[in-house]
């Protein structure tokens, strides 16, 4: 009969995602894993099988915690479509200062991922390809709603527009990572926020 498990495997799932999202997939050891997660070495086999799964999954649970809300966000109907992307890029800025240890942000995990493995780890590709296409599709949608509505300019097709900002927020991530100012990265923010305006 097997043992039961005596640990949470959501919260161990959560410390390896932010050991990845710090460290990057090849930087991060084994025993970098079992620290972070509280788990001996056989426990993190035994439940996650393979360093590559745990990564996989971490990338997987990294998505839908960032994804998902600002999906919700770019289909809330009941602000205006610019202010949207305005408050998106807002809570980008804010999210980059919250993870800021020793004067630099960790950045963002699929951000990270694509420099460090997409070229050359086609199943990272793969999770990063789908979680993109899920987020230009939702800034694609809002800036037709604005450029319909006459609040964000129509120089320019709905879905370039959207691999523009999505193209700003990885920037800015970068640039946060880089050591920039919070006042450095809104100025970003703000361009990119004037770029749309009509």
């Amino acid at each position: 009969m097997a043992r039961p498990r005596t640990f949470d495997e959501d919260r161990a799932l959560d410390a390896a995602m932010r050991a990845f999202w710090a460290n990057g997939y090849e930087a991060t050891s084994t025993q970098d894993l079992c620290e972070a997660t509280g788990l001996g070495r056989s426990s993190v086999y035994n439940t996650f099988s393979s360093k590559r799964e745990l990564f996989r999954r971490s990338l997987d649970r990294y998505n839908e915690l960032m994804t998902v809300p600002q999906i919700a966000l770019l289909e809330d109907r009941e602000l205006p479509p610019l202010e949207r992307i305005r408050i998106l890029l807002a809570r980008v800025v804010d999210g980059e200062f919250e993870n800021r240890p020793q004067g630099r942000s960790i950045g963002c995990l699929t951000v990270n991922t694509v420099v460090e493995l997409a070229g050359r780890d086609p199943e990272a590709a793969a999770v990063l390809e789908r979680d993109q296409e899920v987020r230009l599709a939702a800034l694609g949608a809002a800036i037709g709603a604005g450029q319909r509505a006459g609040e964000i300019a129509g120089r320019r097709e709905a879905g370039e527009l959207a691999r523009f900002v999505n193209a700003v927020i990885a920037g800015m991530r970068v640039a946060a990572k880089g050591g920039a100012d919070r006042a450095a990265v809104e100025a970003i923010a703000a361009t990119a926020v004037d770029a749309l305006t009509p």
